[in-house]
């Protein structure tokens, strides 16, 4: 069997240029059907030229625009005629709740599709204590940031929650420069405000990650590590669940990375609670890392 496209992507992400990881970052968070558009169309949502669209489609190793589609629409083909895919469309009408289907099928295809070297990569840098890391999200995404700076402020030193007023967002910006990172949650309806701050702290020097849905953030257009996640639902509501799969794998990596300053970190925080409240002494906070 032909090895996909999408699995050749991923592997060479890091042979690209900037310009063309961008390319990489909206194909795969929209596959196959964003490279099924024109060019034009393709770069607009990449937020690259179209001359850098068929850059990357020549590194792909091919010819031209017209060859790299009719290797999409052949994978589309075979995928939609194959007995898997077709038993597989099936499966919600025979087992059980469609919604409970469609949750676990997005963190399946969420974590199949994610480029290996991207998440790699936001580990290692949401783990170097060198930078401050700043998490922010959206209406219904700022919880998913919340969560994750209380984990990482236990693993590590300087994490901070953006929130609160979108005035006082703007305070933070004042500091902000090429020691930051910033993780940002944005799904649609994709925010103004969020998408200004993340522009501003890099025109600043910041480092901004992003994850989002397969519909992509136009923040993916400045982000230098993009995880798009799987959020269609049987609901007139996206799923957080896949977004909140990714801040907890993220979570697990950057606690294996500082291991041992993790440990440290966490029992000098119980040794802290227990002097606050001697009745938790003997709570464990969690399981050994």
């Amino acid at each position: 069997m032909e090895r996909p496209l999408l699995d050749d992507i991923r592997d060479r992400l890091d042979e690209f240029t900037a310009t063309e990881r961008k390319a990489a970052h909206a194909l795969m968070a929209n596959y196959p059907m964003q490279g099924l558009e024109t060019v034009a169309q393709f770069a607009e949502s990449a937020g690259v030229s179209s001359p850098t669209i068929l850059r990357f489609v020549a590194r792909l190793g091919f010819p031209g625009f017209a060859e790299f589609q009719k290797k999409l629409r052949n994978e589309l083909e075979s995928q939609l005629n194959s007995p898997l895919a077709r038993s597989t469309q099936l499966t919600p009408d025979m087992d059980g709740d469609p919604h409970v289907w469609q949750l676990l099928e997005n963190i399946r295809e969420t974590f199949a599709h994610l480029p290996k070297g991207e998440l790699e990569g936001l580990t290692k840098l949401l783990a170097d204590e060198r930078k401050t890391v700043h998490l922010i999200g959206g209406r219904f995404t700022d919880s998913l940031a919340r969560y994750m700076a209380a984990h990482l402020r236990i693993v590590r030193s300087k994490v901070v929650h953006v929130a609160g007023q979108q005035g006082n967002w703007l305070d933070q910006l004042l500091g902000i420069g090429s020691k930051d990172v910033i993780l940002v949650f944005d799904i649609r309806r994709y925010q103004t405000e969020i998408i200004q701050f993340a522009e501003a702290a890099a025109k600043q020097g910041a480092t901004v990650a992003l994850v989002t849905d397969s519909w992509m953030s136009p923040i993916g257009r400045i982000a230098s590590f993009v995880l798009p996640a799987r959020v269609a639902v049987p609901s007139p509501w996206d799923s957080s669940l896949a977004l909140m799969a990714i801040a907890e794998v993220l979570i697990a990596g950057v606690t294996r990375e500082n291991q041992q300053q993790a440990q440290e970190r966490m029992r000098t925080l119980e040794t802290l609670r227990n002097q606050i409240d001697p009745s938790t002494e003997g709570r464990a906070m969690g399981p050994d890392i």
